[in-house]
């Protein structure tokens, strides 16, 4: 074989690899243009979780926020404000809670006192209840939900709950030592353990 020969056999084989070349470039190009898509469709659909998700929370900030302020108000003359605040941990979303009052933020299980934690845990109990989608039956029972509530506040207590009961259409089977707590009570059932058996009297 000549060395023209040999020339043309390489130049053919080149052209042959140059069409191959050119055809991935091809097929590669329009893949690329294909991952630009999918990413901008991400971005699109992180964004709008992103947004979503940011509504949710400020939706959940607010009405923890209201119905457990509400409750303070109603039973306390100088009461907290709850403060929900979504933040984010390892990866996640939480949720702490503070009283506020005076633009100064307290730690409620370690700061307060005269029974706001039972307040708020009431009306937590609630605002947890209302977000239910589907709801479950509109009863809550309580055994001793206001324990720590100082005999000064269980008078209005007592009238919140009712209010929300009326409101929001929750019966609430509340188990009580607390004779003032009952003074808003649709009914009152007296109990006495006789004999380790507890009974109504």
């Amino acid at each position: 074989m000549s060395k023209i020969q040999e020339l043309r056999n390489r130049l053919e084989q080149q052209k042959g690899q140059k069409i191959q070349i050119e055809a991935s470039i091809i097929r590669i190009s329009e893949e690329i243009k294909g991952k630009g898509r999918t990413l901008r469709q991400h971005e699109q659909a992180r964004e709008v979780i992103r947004t979503v998700g940011l509504q949710t929370q400020q939706q959940l900030q607010y009405h923890i926020s209201d119905i457990t302020s509400l409750a303070l108000e109603a039973v306390f003359p100088d009461p907290y404000e709850l403060i929900a605040e979504f933040v984010q941990r390892r990866n996640k979303t939480e949720c702490d809670l503070y009283f506020e009052r005076d633009d100064n933020r307290i730690d409620p299980l370690s700061a307060s006192g005269v029974g706001a934690v039972d307040v708020a845990s009431f009306a937590l109990r609630v605002a947890s209840w209302s977000m239910q989608r589907p709801k479950s039956r509109p009863t809550l029972i309580l055994d001793e939900p206001f324990r720590f509530l100082s005999a000064n506040y269980q008078e209005q207590a007592s009238v919140m709950i009712k209010e929300i009961s009326q409101k929001l259409g929750i019966q609430f089977i509340i188990i009580t030592h607390e004779s003032i707590l009952t003074s808003c009570a649709d009914k009152v059932f007296e109990t006495k353990i006789r004999k380790g058996v507890t009974q109504v009297i």
